[in-house]
């Protein structure tokens, strides 16, 4: 079963969350938006701009039930996909949580848990500039110990 799949809390009161726990964590700007099934949070944190993306479901994709052995109704569908965006809200809070707790409790440090997020000087975010190179820069090894190499496992 996906996180959240059952809960009953809003988009809304998750965004408000996100917000309140960068505000207590030391964030200097928020803000949020939506455009068709794109969700946006952005804010400013130890001198950087980051920015999440969160893909949200589509309504004609809950005219079925899971297994797509039956259509629902027009209230069902509305329902089911209302659900589907209230777990991708809880998820996204959980992940910022998550990041926020590691950098307090020492396990990790604050570019590390944000780096693919930052907004770069053209807009794009770490992420989307780097991430696109891995697959024909990738060496396919990894390095074990002093300088011993390894075929990565697949």
């Amino acid at each position: 079963m996906r996180y959240a799949a059952q809960t009953t809390v809003s988009a809304d009161r998750s965004r408000a969350e996100i917000e309140s726990l960068l505000r207590k964590h030391g964030a200097t700007g928020f803000v949020y938006g939506w455009q068709d099934e794109k969700a946006r949070v952005e804010f400013l944190m130890k001198n950087r701009h980051l920015r999440f993306e969160l893909t949200l479901p589509k309504a004609a994709e809950f005219w079925r039930t899971p297994g797509g052995r039956r259509q629902r109704s027009p209230e069902d569908r509305d329902r089911a996909w209302e659900q589907a965006g209230r777990a991708s809200w809880r998820a996204l809070l959980l992940i910022i949580k998550a990041k926020l707790e590691a950098i307090a409790v020492g396990v990790s440090v604050f570019d590390d848990e944000f780096l693919a997020y930052v907004v770069t000087r053209d807009g794009r975010t770490v992420g989307q500039v780097i991430v696109p190179q891995l697959a024909t820069h990738g060496s396919g090894r990894l390095m074990l110990g002093a300088g011993v190499e390894r075929e990565a496992q697949q």
